[in-house]
């Protein structure tokens, strides 16, 4: 091979290089795609909320008055642990006599509103596990504690003071779950521990069947005695009726044999 078939055959390598680079470099970068980000949880308005849902305006008024409102409104919306919340009826305000809630200082109130919420959102399916855990903080914190039982599905709480169950579910998604309770949540830590014992319940009353009366057995058996067997003065009046009639008949026989 002399010179000039050297260059040729080496300018021909130069040039399948170059281009073979060229394509290399040329070509576009590929990138997976991005997953869509998850949808935010829908805002979710307490006030709006607990007007429409029920017979909770009471508990809505101790919300605002305490500012107690805007602490679970940003837990609700800001967090993702979420919330939930124990809404007394208004019935339930109501009927609380013993302790008052007319006594409580403005600090005591706002402690048993907050008594009324744990900081995340529990379903109620959610409830079977938690009572098995012993007392729950509420967001009340410290030993403002709730005992929760799940009883075939339905779930009581207990306070100390009170006991009672989730009667329904006004709202139960992520991240808000809002409960109606028939009863004011009253903690220890606010009435104390001398707890009032609870009344037992009454005993049912003991329905047995009465015996029946001589009366009635005579009637069921037959027929009373006083259509079976004259009286006296029956007698007496049949005993004047036939001797009158033997009389009469004696008098007739005497004037037909004269």
């Amino acid at each position: 091979m002399d010179k000039m078939e050297f260059s040729m055959v080496f300018f021909a390598m130069l040039v399948m290089c170059s281009t073979s680079n060229a394509q290399r470099v040329a070509s576009p970068p590929t990138f997976s795609p991005t997953p869509a980000p998850a949808p935010a949880p829908e805002y979710v308005n307490l006030t709006d909320l607990l007007t429409v849902a029920g017979p909770f305006h009471t508990f809505l008024s101790y919300l605002q008055s305490t500012k107690v409102l805007d602490t679970f409104q940003s837990q609700a919306n800001n967090t993702d642990e979420g919330i939930t919340i124990f809404v007394p009826k208004d019935d339930a305000f109501k009927s609380q006599k013993k302790p008052s809630l007319s006594n409580l200082k403005q600090d005591q109130l706002k402690q048993l509103i907050l008594y009324h919420a744990l900081p995340h959102y529990y379903s109620l399916a959610d409830f079977k596990n938690l009572s098995q855990g012993g007392p729950v903080i509420t967001f009340a914190a410290g030993d403002y504690t709730l005992n929760f039982t799940d009883d075939s599905g339905t779930i009581h709480l207990n306070s100390g003071w009170t006991r009672t169950k989730v009667s329904s579910s006004v709202h139960s998604t992520h991240p808000v779950a809002v409960y109606q309770v028939d009863k004011i949540l009253l903690p220890e830590s606010i009435f104390g521990t001398d707890i009032p014992p609870v009344p037992a319940p009454a005993p049912a009353p003991d329905v047995t069947p009465t015996a029946d009366s001589p009366s009635k057995a005579s009637d069921t058996t037959g027929s009373s005695p006083n259509s079976s067997t004259p009286s006296s003065s029956q007698r007496i009046i049949n005993w004047g009726v036939w001797t009158q009639l033997a009389l009469a008949v004696s008098g007739w026989l005497v004037v037909l044999f004269l």
